[in-house]
């Protein structure tokens, strides 16, 4: 006889699940906050300057959450690997990583030397300040480009360390990293201690040197300490074909499920983007960098989720598995309930504070699209569960799935509706286009619910 599983799990299991999740969090808090003070020093420019670094940044997002899922689809094995004691086998997911984020690396610098601004330009499309913020974003998308590849490096090292339970590390490098990345804006950006004032140009040349020093500690750290994950360059290419191709397939239906939520959500930025000028651009990149504060829950259920599903499901040991995946997705929406309830009072107070310098046409539609975040987060963090449990069993066809039929078929029509037949201002719209996340819950309900995810893929056949 079965019984039925309980929605929350003893206490012990999410102390367990808060001290792994809470590195990751504090590290993505701190990044948000590198972010926040980035934007904070940025706005002091004006509306233009903010909106073209924000510009430059959207289409950075887009190759992020590439890289993201490559480290994604190689953390899959490396966190089932390491329940099963399998070092060689953890070894080649790290190959996976580098070789692939390295690929697509030098690809979207190329694109960024030589074209950035009609890439730029297609963000930009009916803005009236589109050739200034054009004109500057060039400048900056080919600075921040040579941050690239040391980024790579940290993500493939950062990311591992996660996945057998070590989070703590990448936090720390994160934290000395944003240090430097904070005192570099304030000496370039505005010319302070006899620093020459680059404004713009400034901000990009403080981040390549925050990342270069980022890599550079996680590669001195992991030659002297040697974790299990580990490959020096010169072993990188001595790969294993079946398991690259087994992990290439995971990877490909992780990388239609991004790209579909990717391109959606650009094609929403640029149609939103020509519906005034400089302070809905930069109104509604100062909403996003406060929103990004309160997604280190995502971060933290996803690290939590690769952790203690798969390397249970390495382990072998698949019931317990199944308990583990409801008391996540329990905790994950009542940590979003709680969220949003402070978050609202953090934003009221945040906004006007930090984006004192923007127009206040600006400060409004910034603060209007965190509120409509916030009504959103408890859904999206149980969409966040159901895809990361899926995804630490191997099920990447779930999320491909969600993501593919709900964007095609709903979001991405309901954003030229809006935009062509509407008048609705970008905060409206964006509210309105978000209630397709509802139906891709249930979608995405569907497949969690035939778990194909509970899996052992450490088992060779």
């Amino acid at each position: 006889m079965s019984f039925p599983i309980r929605r929350f799990g003893p206490l012990r299991f999410y102390r367990e699940a808060l001290s792994i999740a809470l590195p990751v969090m504090l590290q993505q808090f701190i990044m948000s906050m590198v972010s926040l003070i980035d934007n904070f020093m940025v706005a002091g420019l004006g509306d233009i300057s903010m909106a073209a670094v924000n510009v430059g940044n959207q289409l950075n997002f887009i190759y992020i959450v590439i890289i993201n899922a490559i480290c994604g689809a190689g953390g899959i094995y490396i966190a089932q690997f390491n329940g099963a004691g399998n070092v060689e086998g953890m070894g080649h997911a790290y190959r996976f990583k580098v070789i692939f984020a390295l690929l697509v690396s030098l690809i979207y610098f190329t694109f960024c030397q030589i074209i950035p601004e009609p890439m730029l330009a297609m963000m930009t499309q009916g803005n009236a300040a589109q050739s200034d913020i054009v004109r500057i974003g060039s400048g900056y998308l080919r600075l921040t480009s040579f941050t690239l590849f040391p980024m790579t490096i940290s993500a493939a090292i950062g990311t591992s360390f996660r996945e057998i339970g070590l989070p703590k590390i990448p936090l720390v490098f994160s934290a000395f990293a944003t240090l430097v990345n904070t005192a570099g804006n304030w000496l370039l950006i505005y010319g302070n201690l006899g620093a020459p004032r680059m404004e713009v140009s400034g901000a990009a040349i403080a981040t390549i040197c925050a990342r270069v020093f980022e890599a550079a500690s996680f590669l001195v750290y992991v030659r002297l300490r040697k974790p299990s994950f580990f490959i020096p360059f010169s072993a990188l290419f001595r790969i294993d074909i079946r398991l690259i191709r087994e992990i290439l397939g995971k990877s490909g239906m992780m990388f239609l499920s991004e790209a579909s939520w990717i391109s959606s959500e650009t094609i929403m930025t640029a149609l939103y983007n020509g519906r005034g000028g400089a302070e809905v651009v930069a109104g509604m990149a100062a909403g996003w960098t406060i929103a990004n504060i309160f997604f280190l829950l995502f971060g933290g259920i996803w690290t939590a989720s690769a952790v203690m599903i798969g390397s249970t499901l390495g382990a072998g040991k698949l019931e317990e598995a199944r308990k583990r995946s409801e008391w996540i997705k329990s905790g994950a929406v009542a940590a979003g309930l709680i969220v949003a309830v402070l978050g609202a009072a953090v934003a009221t107070a945040l906004v006007p504070l930090v984006f004192s310098n923007l127009t206040p046409d600006a400060k409004a539609i910034s603060l209007g699209l965190t509120y409509v975040i916030l009504v959103y987060l408890p859904l999206w963090c149980l969409l966040n569960a159901q895809f990361a449990i899926s995804r630490s069993g191997g099920d990447t066809a779930m999320g491909m799935y969600a993501d593919v039929s709900v964007n095609t078929l709903l979001f991405v029509p309901g954003a030229f509706i809006l935009a062509l037949c509407t008048s609705l201002d970008p905060v409206p719209m964006f509210a309105i286009l978000k209630i397709t996340d509802i139906p891709k819950y249930f979608v995405a309900r569907h497949f969690f619910k035939k778990e194909r995810w509970v899996r052992n893929l450490t088992v060779r056949g």
